[in-house]
């Protein structure tokens, strides 16, 4: 950031009555940070959007939708010619989903009808889609869409499955379509790739920006995320 921005920051902002001058002077500089963090999302997020044309997803991958009726993946996108997809840790083998998953897909449903006049939104899944669609009844999730994977296919070719050990990982993704009807083109736009190679050391492996309002929030606050803590399926 500029010097000059800098100076037009601690003009305009207000300090808070009582504040003392220690607080103040540390507080204008995490506020110039801000700003920079805001901008650097911003220049993330234009780089993301420019991304070429994507890999063509030629596999024809299977899913059982909500009605139970066997699907491919375009009939996922709807009217739309965008796709953004969650694969997660719920596979037949679990007795219940994954308490970090469950997190994020909480408030992903309370955003997900002002999402889908812009894009599709798909949840998918290992476990039959019967199951899925139970469990979401019982978190009171009402807009999220579930979908079954059927065959191992996509979990393994996307990440969500480890061939050697069996173990489920979460994958966003997000596909683009070219074209109309079931003969339509689709490719992968974006998808996470950051892994535990690619932590930093005693962090988890997460993209930025993460896109769990519980970090957020608890970022916010003195303590921050604590120390090896995550959210649970009850309490």
């Amino acid at each position: 950031m500029s010097d000059a921005t800098t100076a037009n920051l601690a003009a305009l902002r207000k300090p808070f009555p009582g504040e003392s001058r220690a607080y103040g002077k540390a507080r204008q500089e995490l506020l110039a940070d801000e700003v920079e963090l805001q901008r650097h999302i911003d220049r993330v997020s234009a780089k993301r959007q420019s991304l070429p044309d994507g890999p063509l997803v030629e596999k024809n991958y299977r899913f059982k939708d909500p009605n139970g009726d066997e699907v491919g993946l375009v009939a996922l996108f709807g009217d739309h010619d965008t796709l953004v997809t969650y694969f997660w840790m719920y596979g037949p083998e679990r007795d219940r989903p994954c308490p970090m998953c469950t997190n994020l897909l909480g408030p992903l449903d309370a955003n997900a009808n002002d999402l889908m006049q812009r894009v599709a939104l798909a949840v998918l899944g290992r476990s039959t889609v019967e199951r899925q669609l139970a469990f979401a009844q019982e978190r009171g999730w009402h807009a999220l869409r579930f979908y079954q994977t059927l065959g191992d296919d996509y979990a393994l070719d996307f990440g969500g499955l480890d061939p050697k050990t069996g173990a489920e990982w979460p994958v966003m993704a997000v596909f683009k379509k070219y074209g109309s009807g079931e003969n339509a083109e689709v490719r992968l736009f974006w998808k996470g790739e950051m892994t535990g190679e690619m932590a930093d050391e005693g962090k988890d492996p997460r993209g930025g920006p993460d896109l769990s309002p519980l970090w957020t929030v608890l970022d916010l606050t003195p303590q921050g995320r604590g120390d090896k803590w995550y959210p649970k399926l009850a309490y």
